[in-house]
């Protein structure tokens, strides 16, 4: 039995915990609201049949009333002409008609009295519920207002269940690149290593010589294609320059050789040089 009641209750906490968690404060008291709406009608609805059965009964007692008079009436005519008996019978009738009107009266009496009472009651449940019906409008603004706070809050502050999913998918996102930035930034130091192998290119090693040789000879290409551009822009005197160093002077007239050649040999290692264009344009 103990282990029975446990087990209720463990299931009864838990299924509290879950009402709770998707009750609805406003939905609830506009249930509360319509029950009493409806308990007030329920009332409404006996006053009115009280109401109903007072009205019969004096409905009632007015033909009883009448009939009691009209036999009233039936037994004077009767005595008038000398028929005592039809008297008599007329009267014994009017008497039974008037213990009747004193059970319709009792019966009236009641009813009235039940029909104030619930009267009272109706009065005092309508105000009850006008009551009622303020404070649930008051506490719905109220909860309303602090459900908008309360998000509003968990908004700015993040923790809102939204703003938490947005802060992971974030999260996520920037895990994700990084992890392919490392990644990418690996096969490209395992490329250059020579530890994977490049599928979009050649396979073959002398291929790879061939096109490393072809590539070398463009660039010679490229190089003498320049120096002919350059030589085509030099002065004429650059070109025909004497080698000295070819045709030795006699060892007596060294010194007088050099003497002479060394004004015209650096003008015309000025003038052969392609690159001081600085100077020749300040000459000019």
């Amino acid at each position: 039995m103990s282990v029975m009641k446990r087990l209720s209750g463990v299931v009864q906490a838990k299924a509290n915990k879950v009402l709770d968690r998707v009750e609805d404060p406003r939905e609830t008291l506009d249930l509360s609201y319509e029950k009493q709406l409806e308990q007030l009608q329920q009332v409404r609805r006996g006053v009115a049949d009280v109401a109903t059965a007072r009205k019969r009964i004096e409905l009632q007692a007015e033909q009883l009333q009448a009939t009691a008079n009209k036999l009233q009436d039936q037994a004077r005519t009767a005595l008038a002409q000398n028929r005592e008996d039809l008297a008599r019978e007329a009267l014994t009738r009017r008497a039974a008609i008037a213990t009747q009107l004193e059970q319709l009266k009792t019966q009236h009496d009641q009813l009235v009295a039940q029909e104030d009472k619930l009267v009272q009651t109706t009065q005092q449940l309508q105000a009850r519920v006008e009551a009622f019906r303020t404070q649930k409008e008051t506490l719905k603004a109220s909860y309303t207002a602090a459900q908008a706070q309360t998000k509003i809050g968990e908004a700015v502050s993040g923790i809102s269940e939204s703003m938490s999913d947005t802060g992971m998918a974030m999260q996520r996102a920037q895990d994700k690149i990084a992890q392919m930035q490392a990644r990418a930034g690996a096969v490209d130091e395992l490329l250059a290593s020579g530890a994977l192998t490049d599928l979009t290119g050649s396979t073959d090693p002398i291929q790879a010589e061939l096109d490393k040789a072809s590539q070398s000879g463009q660039v010679d290409a490229e190089l003498a294609q320049m120096k002919g551009q350059l030589a085509a822009t030099a002065p004429a005197g650059a070109l025909a320059k004497p080698d000295k160093a070819a045709q030795p002077a006699p060892d007596d007239k060294v010194v007088d050789a050099e003497a002479v050649t060394d004004e015209p040999e650096a003008a015309t290692t000025a003038d052969a040089d392609p690159f001081n264009l600085e100077d020749k344009e300040g000459e000019s």
